[in-house]
């Protein structure tokens, strides 16, 4: 079974182009940081991923997606190869990109809030017993 599924920000708007054939099918190509879990000395706090998409989800990514926004994707990995301008051989791995879910953006995250206006509690500052109805 071949299936990934991420979270991460954009790193740079999406970039979207069109194929030559008959019925122009859309391609948007973007990278995402996810970060890491653990963290070691050294290393870096995020891994870049190359992501891929067609047709109407390529037209939604470019539509609704621009760097710095935090996007969720289901998809596969998959790997090619191809021959650069100066003939040397390169490998490359895409994660193609099946759907896409909306995650919040950068600027909507609050800090030092005790409510928002969905009635949700931060959990960073907590509530006492005596708030809860139950």
């Amino acid at each position: 079974m071949n299936n990934v599924t991420l979270m991460g920000r954009l790193t740079r708007d999406p970039e979207i182009r069109y194929s030559q054939s008959a019925e122009p099918m859309a391609v948007a190509r973007f990278n995402i940081a996810v970060n890491r879990k653990y963290k070691r000395d050294g290393e870096p706090e995020a891994d870049f991923i190359n992501c891929v998409a067609f047709r109407k989800t390529a037209e939604i990514i470019e539509k609704y997606f621009t760097k710095g926004k935090m996007i969720g994707i289901v998809g596969r990995i998959q790997t090619g190869s191809y021959t650069d301008k100066q003939g040397n051989k390169r490998n490359s791995t895409d994660v193609v990109v099946e759907e896409v879910c909306f995650c919040g953006d950068k600027e909507d995250r609050t800090t030092n809030t005790q409510q928002d206006s969905d009635n949700f509690y931060s959990a960073e500052t907590g509530i006492n017993d005596d708030d809860l109805p139950f």
